[in-house]
């Protein structure tokens, strides 16, 4: 092939990347229960909002896209990529695309459900868009990828949800604005993920699995794309655990002022049990003077931390795979509590089996000045054993 030719290949690839259209979906009632504490929004928007609960994945989408147009400006697009974005207007696109000139499809109901998620997807798919940019959780993944129905339309996730175990959710907002310029550019091979969620039926009795639920294709990013959550196997760690909680029940007998504020997950719950304390799976829990506050929201964390001026410690597990310490599974810890929990009184706690695949960890606060507060910091204190800690890195956003 002569250098003419070829030139004149590499020019046309380019001016259909610089009209690339993305699909945009936005799951307004996503993350609503997260401060609440809820286990997920999957049918319980309405009384989320009536307990004070305020919009979670239409902001997020927002900052997304605000981060995505001043990537557009800067010497990062060099290819000078222009996609036109594809949307609803109202509550399921339009009202988060601030600045954007986009093609609008049809009004978006009201009140929303997964069937509108789905029409919406089939809408866009008809439109012939590249790729979708979605804000919402696991319930929401699942839902698109129902509709794609095998489909090899391509997804890029806002985390906006409580549940977020899928593969195609970015870390962050601004990630995800990174994901779609790279991809926008074709610097980014995309790939099959696994749709994860937690099953419900199994968790209703007490119990904690997340389970696969289908396969779908996203961008290939490891710095910005979090990947699905391992389920980390754990062979003769009984030792370890006992040793963790020990430790834990060591600082609590040296200081009986110490409130312990437990994380969620399986490996504090089993420290919990070595301890005769019974802890909430998926929750947050305070241990104070010998009574536990079990599976509190955010204004009932608050409420307890607002008095109080002595010890406490936040004990949080990263997630496996992900490598999430806040963020996913504990939106209960909003910006306003872990401000007053103070950041000198976190501690990380895992397990040898979890530190093998986890050489840092993310932070999502849903707040950019404290996820820069953490990012400053550089590391955050892990324990990994009776008397033994470690500092592991905290990965930039």
């Amino acid at each position: 092939m002569d250098s003419i030719r070829l030139r004149a290949m590499i020019e046309n690839e380019t001016k259909e990347r610089r009209i690339m259209r993305i699909g945009i979906v936005v799951n307004p009632d996503a993350g609503l229960g997260g401060r609440l504490g809820f286990k997920g929004s999957d049918g319980r928007a309405k009384e989320a909002r009536e307990a004070g609960a305020v919009d979670r994945s239409g902001p997020r989408m927002q900052q997304c896209i605000s981060k995505f147009l001043d990537l557009q400006q800067s010497s990062l697009n060099r290819m000078g990529v222009d996609p036109t974005f594809v949307a609803w207007t109202g509550r399921m696109g339009g009202d988060w695309l601030d600045g954007v000139d986009y093609e609008q499809r049809q009004p978006s109901p009201s009140e929303t459900t997964a069937d509108d998620t789905a029409a919406l997807v089939l809408d866009l798919v008809s439109a012939n868009v590249d790729a979708i940019l979605y804000a919402g959780g696991d319930g929401t993944t699942r839902d698109i990828v129902n509709a794609l129905d095998g489909h090899e339309t391509p997804l890029i996730g806002v985390p906006a949800g409580v549940k977020m175990h899928s593969g195609c959710f970015a870390t962050t907002p601004n990630a995800a604005a990174e994901v779609l310029l790279a991809f926008l550019q074709g610097d980014l091979m995309v790939a099959i993920t696994e749709v994860m969620d937690l099953d419900e039926e199994i968790y209703q009795r007490g119990e904690w699995k997340v389970r696969m639920y289908g396969e779908a294709w996203t961008p290939s990013s490891p710095r910005f794309m979090q990947g699905a959550k391992e389920q980390v196997e754990r062979a003769s760690e009984a030792e370890t655990i006992e040793g963790l909680a020990n430790h834990i029940g060591n600082l609590i007998e040296a200081d009986p002022e110490l409130m312990v504020i437990w994380g969620s997950g399986g490996t504090l719950r089993r420290m919990g049990e070595h301890l005769n304390v019974e802890l909430t799976l998926l929750g947050i829990d305070i241990q104070h003077k010998g009574t536990v506050h079990a599976d509190l929201n955010e204004k009932a964390l608050l409420e307890h931390l607002k008095d109080y001026e002595g010890p406490r410690l936040l004990l949080l597990s990263p997630m496996g795979g992900q490598g999430f310490l806040i963020g996913r599974g504990n939106l209960q810890l909003s910006p306003d509590v872990l401000r007053a929990i103070g950041l000198d009184s976190i501690l990380g706690v895992a397990t040898p089996s979890k530190l093998l695949g986890l050489s840092s960890v993310r932070i999502d606060t849903g707040d950019v000045a404290l996820d820069e507060e953490f990012q400053q910091r550089r590391f955050v204190k892990l324990l990994q054993g009776y008397r033994t800690t470690r500092v592991i890195r905290v990965l930039d956003a």
